[in-house]
């Protein structure tokens, strides 16, 4: 029979983690792991040396990995939704913008508890186009506009406030920057960025976050931040860290 532990695996339980253990632990990710020592003796990424190609082209040409690779990442945004939207104040904002959001969890989090906001979700053409169905299934189809296109390019204009979550670690520092810019040029006056993703203790303790480090170097070339590099990072494309609000999760 099943356990509390098992349970985590079963495709549609509550917080399953089958998804994401399926992607995490194998598919594309397990032979890039096995290229670390490319990325420890070069700084490049194994994936792109091992592939030919870097993820986010791979997935557009294995639609079948990018399926299960969004679905890893919708199964553990509704692990930390309620984190997100109970410790944040998001019915102060007319439209939030959840750039790079994937099949639109968050974003559908932070509408349901705030009834008055309206939402964009943005992406890549093909991850919004699974994403209509379950914007639909969610009942939220008039309250949030799907929108496709390439962040290094533009973003949706005029939000209130800008959501990135678990995009800017996938990025280096010139990367992002360009991403961060264009959030800023597109926002209303006043608006607000806001960030989840790890950050990295100034010490040497041990923490997960270097562990996801470790991860974006192998996937992505991007990687975790400190409070300082965060701090760094926005100033350079015109942002001031107001605060970190730290999670449980």
């Amino acid at each position: 029979g099943q356990t509390p532990l098992s349970e985590t695996l079963v495709t549609d339980a509550p917080g399953s983690l089958r998804w994401f253990a399926v992607s995490e632990l194998g598919q594309e990710h397990y032979p890039a792991w096995g290229n670390l020592m490319h990325s420890v003796k070069t700084g490049e990424i194994a994936f792109d040396n091992f592939f030919g190609a870097d993820v986010w082209k791979y997935f557009q040409q294995n639609p079948e990995d990018a399926a299960v690779f969004n679905n890893s990442m919708s199964n553990m945004t509704a692990a930390v939704n309620e984190a997100i939207t109970s410790l944040y104040d998001f019915s102060q904002f007319g439209t939030v913008v959840d750039v790079g959001g994937g099949h639109g969890g968050l974003i559908t989090a932070i509408l349901k508890k705030n009834p008055e906001v309206k939402g964009v979700l943005f992406d890549a053409p093909e991850v919004i186009e699974g994403a209509r169905p379950k914007i639909e299934a969610a009942g939220l189809a008039d309250r949030i506009e799907t929108v496709g296109g390439d962040f290094f390019t533009s973003v949706p204009a005029g939000g209130d406030a800008y959501i990135m979550k678990w995009i800017i670690h996938d990025w280096d520092d010139e990367k992002s920057n360009a991403i961060l810019r264009n959030c800023r040029s597109r926002m209303r006056a006043n608006g607000k960025l806001i960030l989840v993703d790890s950050v990295v203790p100034e010490t040497d303790e041990p923490h997960f976050s270097k562990f996801i480090d470790l991860n974006m170097l192998v996937m992505t070339g991007g990687k975790e931040r400190t409070e300082t590099e965060f701090a760094e990072l926005l100033a350079a494309a015109g942002f001031k860290l107001l605060r970190v609000i730290p999670t449980e999760l």
